[in-house]
Order: structure tokens, then C-alpha cells, then sequence
């Protein structure tokens, strides 16, 4: 089982954190879970979620304060372990979803309306999502509403690095990546969207190259990147927030919802139009985590700020 790659940012302290990946280990739970099945094979995901509890100190500091926040309590030992198992559970799930079994799942769509009128208009859609829940669990959302490959927009280490676990998972799998820092980045980019492609961002950890804006989220300010929405006003595109949390055994939940719409937005309103957007992003994401606390997956320090401690009364 691995750590999902995390993209570099000098400075950031998630991304000093060691890597725990290992391609013979993912290939290894590949074989076991495609050869005994996802419920056997589940039984290993204790031992893996115990084994982090207990010896991963970083990441359980990092997991108790988020949990204080969101529940608005202490977090119990049970907690603090189904957190952890959450995680994996969606790692493991992975596999399935990238190898194309689906029909192992029961997945409730909730505003797929909202994905067929932009698509039926010939527009392309920025999905924007979070390290919540399975964003894996998008490509069923792409498999039952368009024929398009779905793009993942990362930064371009990270991307080499998910390309070396897509690899280990199923050399055959299509998920197509778009590297950011590239000199045609923008420009493919552009292409997928007028192509009519549902193109996923992870928005809310920072890069470290276009800055970050503090907003409230979970009874303090944290800070959230500027670049997505920055990019999204560039290309004057409609944004969609999305969600896919794990709702315990087989069940997934994604939620899509309008987030954004920089359609026809011009230069001179572009600087309130991307604040109002991240600040609905914030909002939104502290929605979400509320809803499903233990699908929260930023295992380091989010609130990297001295005014960023969490508020007792926040509930």
C-alpha cells in the first residue's frame, strides 16, 4: 500500500515528508487483490492502518488535529484508526477503479445535471476537487456521461510519480495526465476543454509558485492556492466542485455541484471573481469534511500559520 504521490513545493511541509511508496509493494497488493478480491483482500488494510496509527508519528499529529477540528472534540483511538483506514480503504479501492471492475460498487451521483448541460453545450468542464474521498471514483462519473478520456491536470513530478503507480496497477490503464510547468501546458490544456473533456484538478494543496490565499475553514484560515483559479479565469472556463467520499463497504458518494463560471469574465472583474470562487471552494471543502470527516486525506500540518489554531468552539 503507498502514500498517493504529493507534488513538490519548496517549503511546504508535506512535500519534506519521506516517501513511503514502493512499486514491488503496490504490485504485490495488485496480484493479492485481484486474485482474492476486494473483501478478502480488505483484511490486510487493518494491519496497514494499525501499523501507521502506531508508527507513523508525523502523519497522526497531523490526523488528531484535523479531527479536533471537524468532530469538535478530542478524537478517540477509534477514530484517530478509522480516519487512517478510511484512507486506505480508498487507496485499495484504486485498483478496482483503474482496472475497470465498477460493477464492484454501488455509486450515487448526486447533480450529474450539472455535468450533462455544459457537456451537451460542447463545453469542457474543470472539475475541481480535493485530497477527499476517491478521486478515482471521477472516472465512472467520465465512463457514464462521455466518451472523452478524463484528464488529470498535476504538476509535473507529481505526475511522473502517479505514473509509475498507474504503471505498477494496470499498464493499461488510460488516465490521462496533463503536467503543469510545461511550455505548451496552457495550451493543451485549452485543447482538451474545447475538445469537450472533463479535466479534474486537486485544489487545495499548494504548488508554491503562484502563492496562497488564507481563508476560514474548519474555525481558522488556512491557506489554499491561488494557481487553479487563476488558470480557470485565464481559459474563462465554468468550474465544478467534486467530491467522491466513501460511504463504508461498497458505497461511494460524488457530488457535483457549480462552483464557478468564468465564462465572458473580464480582465478588470478577474481578480474579485477569484476570490469569491476560492472562498466558495473553502466553503464548500468544510461542507463536505463536515459531512464526511473521515475522508479528509492531508496528512501534514494544513494550517501552517501562527493564527491557525484550532478554535475550541468550533463545531
Amino acid at each position: 500500500m503507498t502514500h498517493p504521490p504529493l507534488p513538490p513545493a519548496e517549503g511546504a511541509a508535506w512535500a519534506r515528508q519521506a516517501e513511503r511508496s514502493s512499486i514491488p509493494v503496490m504490485r504485490f497488493m495488485v496480484w493479492l487483490s485481484l486474485t482474492l478480491g476486494r473483501r478478502l483482500s480488505r483484511t490486510v488494510l487493518h494491519g496497514i492502518a494499525l501499523y501507521f496509527l502506531l508508527f507513523s508519528p508525523q502523519a497522526g499529529r497531523a490526523s488528531r488535529a484535523y479531527l479536533q477540528r471537524v468532530l469538535g472534540r478530542a478524537p478517540g483511538l477509534a477514530e484517530r484508526y478509522r480516519h487512517i483506514l478510511t484512507f486506505a480503504t480508498t487507496i485499495h479501492d484504486r485498483i478496482y477503479f483503474l482496472n475497470g471492475r465498477f460493477d464492484l460498487f454501488d455509486i450515487e451521483i448526486h447533480g450529474s445535471e450539472h455535468v450533462e448541460a455544459l457537456l451537451a453545450k460542447g463545453r469542457g468542464i474543470l472539475l475541481f476537487g480535493a485530497h477527499l474521498g476517491s478521486f478515482e471514483v471521477l472516472r465512472a462519473v467520465g465512463h457514464r456521461y462521455s466518451t472523452q478520456p478524463i484528464c488529470m491536470l498535476m504538476h509535473a513530478e507529481n505526475a511522473r510519480k502517479i505514473n509509475q503507480v498507474l504503471a505498477a496497477i494496470n499498464p493499461d490503464a488510460h488516465q490521462d495526465i496533463l503536467p503543469l510547468g510545461q511550455l505548451d501546458s496552457m495550451l493543451q490544456l485549452r485543447d482538451r476543454l474545447d475538445a469537450g473533456q472533463l479535466v479534474g484538478v486537486l485544489a487545495d494543496r499548494n504548488p508554491g509558485e503562484n502563492g496562497t490565499r488564507h481563508l476560514p475553514f474548519l474555525g481558522s484560515p488556512a491557506p489554499f492556492p491561488n494557481g487553479p483559479f487563476r488558470l480557470a479565469a485565464l481559459l474563462q472556463r465554468p468550474v465544478l466542485f467534486m467530491s467522491g467520499t466513501w460511504e463504508g463497504d461498497r458505497r461511494y458518494r460524488v457530488e457535483l455541484s457549480p462552483l464557478a463560471d468564468f465564462s465572458g469574465v473580464e480582465p478588470r472583474e478577474r481578480a474579485t471573481a477569484i476570490t469569491e470562487a476560492q472562498q466558495a471552494y473553502a466553503a464548500r471543502l468544510e461542507e463536505h469534511c463536515r459531512r464526511a470527516p473521515y475522508n479528509w486525506f492531508n496528512f501534514f500540518d494544513f494550517w501552517s500559520d501562527p493564527r491557525s489554531q484550532p478554535n475550541p468552539r468550533a463545531s
